[in-house]
């Protein structure tokens, strides 16, 4: 899975997260919005109710046979509220919903509040009926000395219905809101990461071509973006200038490896020449053989100061720099005099006119360059 992909579907999940969090929400709100409704329209009902009792004649307040549910709506078909008038000993008077062929149980918790102000509430569970929701008042006629309770009650069944829709609406609308914020994540994390593309391509075809000269283009924003452009411009410089100075080493190798054979080559034919002559010539005499050895000692010697020169210049080569102090002149020169003279006999080394100068520079570099004079002249 793409890091462009992570990311939208991370955006998306938040959004999801969201819409999750504010439906809750909603639906919470709602569903306490409509009970308050119906608890509402239940009182008002009811005060409704009042009213018309008020204003009834006595032979519809006093019927102790009850009433005929003929008319009355069966609450298992319908969702409106109904009413009941009851007297004070339980007679019902008039009911508009019914349960079959009765009416619905009225508990007597229900009827124990009535009383008071406002009212009483209550949710019945009647098993084999439908859920209800149920409001009592009382009322009274003190002109004809009759007093009783009103019953205003509905399905709770409406409350489930207007969940559900709330509920549906909430998740058809969260489908579309979810895919336009997956697409945005996807659009939106594709713009953002198109400069790491930008740093991955270029990264990819200086390995193909090995082309440490390329760059990112310079960096115009000032974010985490912007600063790893310029840091990866910054590594690439570094990188190619370790490149230049391994090529320089590496050229300084082969120099240094063409320059050993190329010095080394007469030292080397001397030495095989003489030892040939001391291991296998006839009739060589003490004579012979000590001059053998001593150009053997000598041309080994020679080889070694070779290879410290050679050595010197390929460091120099590289780039690798000296330890320059100040050297005086005089006594380096008569050194390298006396170990001359000791080492060739039979030639005369001499210092003239020397003064007491001094220069800036690696002690043991002047003296190399003075033993290669000497190699030079003696040679």
């Amino acid at each position: 899975m793409s890091f462009r992909l992570r990311l939208a579907l991370f955006g998306a999940a938040l959004v999801a997260a969201t819409l999750l969090a504010f439906g809750w929400l909603v639906y919470t709100l709602a569903s306490n919005s409509q009970a308050t409704a119906q608890d509402d329209a239940l009182k008002q009902r009811a005060t409704d109710a009042l009213g018309l009792i008020a204003r009834a004649p006595v032979g519809e307040l006093n019927r102790s046979a009850g009433t005929s549910l003929s008319g009355a709506e069966d609450l298992r078909k319908r969702t409106d509220i109904f009413l009941e008038v009851l007297t004070s000993s339980g007679t019902i008077i008039s009911s508009t919903g019914r349960i079959g062929d009765s009416t619905p149980a009225v508990p007597a918790t229900l009827i124990a509040g009535a009383e008071a102000p406002g009212g009483s509430l209550a949710t019945i569970d009647t098993p084999g009926a439908p859920q209800l929701r149920m409001h009592a008042t009382a009322w009274s006629r003190p002109d004809l000395g009759l007093r009783g309770y009103v019953i205003a009650g509905q399905p709770t069944s409406v409350q489930t219905t207007n969940r559900k829709g709330i509920l549906g609406f909430l998740v058809v609308s969260s489908i579309p809101t979810l895919l336009a914020a997956l697409a945005a994540g996807w659009l939106i994390s594709g713009r953002a990461l198109r400069p790491l593309k930008t740093v991955a391509d270029t990264a990819d075809s200086i390995a193909r071509t090995h082309d440490l000269k390329r760059r990112l283009p310079p960096a115009s924003r000032k974010d985490e973006i912007g600063l790893l452009s310029a840091s990866f411009n910054r590594m690439l410089e570094q990188v190619e200038a370790a490149n230049q100075q391994l090529a320089v080493a590496l050229e300084a190798q082969r120099r240094f490896v063409a320059d050993a054979s190329h010095e080394l080559r007469t030292p080397l034919t001397t030495i095989r020449g003489n030892a040939g002559l001391l291991a296998y010539g006839p009739g060589v005499t003490d004579e012979v053989r000590t001059a053998a050895a001593r150009d053997i000692a000598s041309e080994s010697e020679r080889m070694s100061r070779l290879v410290e020169h050679l050595l010197t210049l390929a460091q120099a080569d590289a780039g690798q720099h000296l330890a320059l102090v100040p050297v005086a002149l005089r006594p380096q020169i008569e050194s390298v005099c006396r170990q001359a003279q000791s080492m060739h006999p039979d030639r005369t080394f001499r210092s003239v006119g020397l003064t007491d100068a001094s220069v800036q520079a690696d002690e043991d570099a002047i003296t190399q360059l003075l033993w290669i004079l000497v190699d030079n002249a003696v040679c």
